[in-house]
């Protein structure tokens, strides 16, 4: 899709000197003409950072990953300085008089004399600290240079006044750790140049502040050329790997990441050609933007299948800008619903990104906070095998069913084969719990030590003593999804998803969302096992206090009172509820101290049968 504009980008390419993506600090008038609320944000913002202390980071603090498998102890401190400094960069710019330079500058200095702009868990080889003559770009290698790329852009006639030596050493830093490694170097993984294995959001992400390094701060054309090139290339390895449905497997919270650095780097792209390159009509271009629609339930609650939090915080200016290039009115709409919540509640939208920051600025008279925030009514992503139904299309209102097939390979991957989440008014009742903060064992082969990785934390059973295990081969095979006015349905075939010793037959799971009166989800399983006696625990997670009835039914109660009735029939059983406390940070800030495992444990034959019907707990009486 993209590499064949490479042989036109001689042609096509703008030179350094004409290439002008966002007004310059020079360039007062269009900074004076921004709304009064954003100037005042951006100025106060870099005001919190004026004789900012600047955050140490010793050689022990980088070598505390490896020691201890921690992370957020070098990370804080490392993401505390590129914040200062790009809210500096800002506020300068908004305001304009110098009154930030000196900050910028120690800012600008402190990231120049830094061994290693990434980060120790992406520091590969050994020993644990980084060889400085062996630059590699990983994330946050390439996100450093492209908040230097920027700052350079923005301020370089006002920083070459003030101090020349900031711009040569900006120049000489992005060259020698970013522009001549990805020139001379076809080997980042991420790149997809010299593999078939499939590549993730890290491709679109290194790609583009690689991008931005080359088009602001490398003034020959001859090079300029080739490092786009090779970029165009690359993220059409990254295109590759994805469905025609648009979906992220790596989840909605890697979407900023994946389908909105891909789109970070059209637009650049395009800025760059005077428009030459465009492909925003291009029919995967939309279904990528359009699969956060897909997966949004209601306010900040999104499905959260694989490596995402229950609530995701968008990028209203990034979504508006998304659906307006492509056409996509119900994108267009999210992103207004999101920042009229936003401003509703008092939030700024103050990046750190420089990109999402000017974009921002600059578009914020566009958004029309009049569209409606769109609820679709049925969804079905075929490749990624999700699908999503609620019971009033439009609306948050009432149930809200979703449920996910695929294989245990995924991109930040979960063993979840069959997994599937049920909200009612917008409210979570049965869940994925999400992932924790990241160490070092979240990306290694421990991965699945982790309890939040584990089928048996997910509303699914354990078979015979087996969760479901780790690997392309363990998936959902059969998958038959229908729609209709009064019904959304999916069907899977899960045997597949457990290991041999399971000895599983056949599994049949069928997820139903009943749009009748009274509206109801129903979960049903349907087993065929190998052996002559079995052990069956059904798990279902929640975040809500259960209590079993004496009818058997489990009532679901929050805060206000009950919100959900279980009822389970088809077989006996014994049922248990385990209260689950939750230590980690990211979890806690979900749910919560704890949330609660429901455990339905039986001993069966070969065959079992158990339907879960899910009803508004008002319904009660007439279930």
């Amino acid at each position: 899709m993209l590499a064949e504009f490479a042989p036109a980008l001689p042609g096509i390419l703008l030179p350094h000197e004409q290439f002008y993506p966002y007004p310059k600090v020079s360039d007062r008038a269009a900074w004076q003409a921004l709304p009064l609320r954003l100037r005042e944000e951006a100025i106060t913002s870099g005001e919190a950072y004026l004789d900012y202390r600047w955050p140490s980071l010793p050689a022990t603090l980088f070598m505390d990953f490896r020691r201890t498998g921690n992370r957020t102890r070098f990370e804080e401190k490392h993401f505390a300085r590129r914040k200062a400094l790009g809210r500096l960069v800002m506020a300068e710019c908004v305001e304009g008089k110098g009154r930030f330079l000196d900050d910028i500058a120690d800012g600008i200095w402190h990231l120049c004399e830094e061994s290693f702009w990434g980060i120790p868990a992406h520091n590969y080889i050994e020993p644990s600290l980084p060889d400085v003559q062996a630059p590699s770009i990983d994330l946050f290698a390439g996100e450093t240079a492209g908040l230097l790329a920027w700052t350079y852009y923005l301020l370089g006639p006002v920083l070459e006044e003030y101090e020349s030596m900031l711009c040569r050493r900006i120049e000489y830093e992005v060259d020698r750790r970013i522009l001549t490694p990805f020139l001379s170097n076809t080997y980042y993984r991420w790149q997809g140049l010299d593999h078939q294995d499939p590549v993730n959001n890290w491709n679109p992400w290194c790609n583009y502040n690689c991008l931005v390094a080359f088009l602001l701060v490398e003034k020959e054309q001859k090079r300029r050329i080739e490092a786009v090139g090779k970029i165009l290339r690359s993220l059409d390895r990254f295109l590759d790997f994805y469905g025609e449905d648009g979906g992220c497997d790596e989840g909605p919270g890697y979407w900023s990441k994946a389908a909105g650095s891909l789109f970070d780097c059209l637009e650049i792209l395009t800025a760059a050609t005077a428009g030459k390159i465009n492909v925003f009509n291009h029919r995967l271009i939309k279904e990528m933007g359009q699969y956060l629609v897909r997966v949004h339930i209601a306010g900040k609650y999104y499905i959260n299948f694989a490596d995402a939090k229950p609530e995701l915080s968008i990028d209203s200016a990034l979504v508006w800008a998304y659906g307006e290039r492509t056409g996509d009115a119900d994108l267009k709409a999210l992103a207004a619903s999101s920042r009229r919540a936003d401003l509703d509640n008092g939030s700024q939208a103050v990046h750190s990104y420089p990109l999402r920051y000017l974009r921002y600025l600059f578009t914020f008279t566009q958004f029309d906070l009049e569209l409606e925030t769109p609820y679709l009514g049925d969804v079905w992503l075929a490749d990624l095998q999700v699908m999503a139904a609620r019971e009033q299309p439009g609306s948050s209102k009432g149930l809200y069913l979703a449920a996910k097939g695929g294989h245990n390979d995924e991109s930040h991957n979960h063993n979840d084969v069959g997994q599937f989440l049920v909200y009612i008014d917008g409210k979570p009742v049965l869940i994925d719990p999400g992932v924790e903060d990241y160490t070092a064992k979240t990306f290694s082969s421990r991965r699945y030590e982790i309890w939040t990785m584990q089928s048996a934390y997910h509303n699914l059973p354990i078979i015979n003593g087996c969760m479901q295990e780790a690997g392309r081969g363990y998936r959902a095979t059969a998958a038959d999804y229908n729609a209709q006015a009064e019904q959304a349905e999916l069907s899977l075939n899960l045997e597949a998803a457990y290991p041999k010793a399971a000895g599983v037959g056949r599994y049949q799971r069928y997820f139903r969302l009943k749009r009748t009166a009274p509206p109801f989800v129903e979960i049903t399983d349907d087993l065929k096992l190998q052996k002559e006696q079995n052990t069956l625990v059904f798990n279902y997670l929640t975040p809500l206090v259960p209590k079993k009835e004496a009818d058997g039914s489990v009532t679901l109660s929050g805060a206000a009172g009950p919100v959900a009735r279980l009822v389970f029939s088809g077989m006996d059983f014994a049922l248990t509820t385990q209260e689950i406390w939750l230590e980690d940070k990211s979890l806690k800030e979900a749910w919560g101290e704890k949330l609660y495992r429901l455990q339905l444990g039986a001993v069966v034959q070969k065959a079992a049968r158990l339907e879960l019907k899910i009803y508004r707990y008002q319904e009660r009486e007439k279930c």
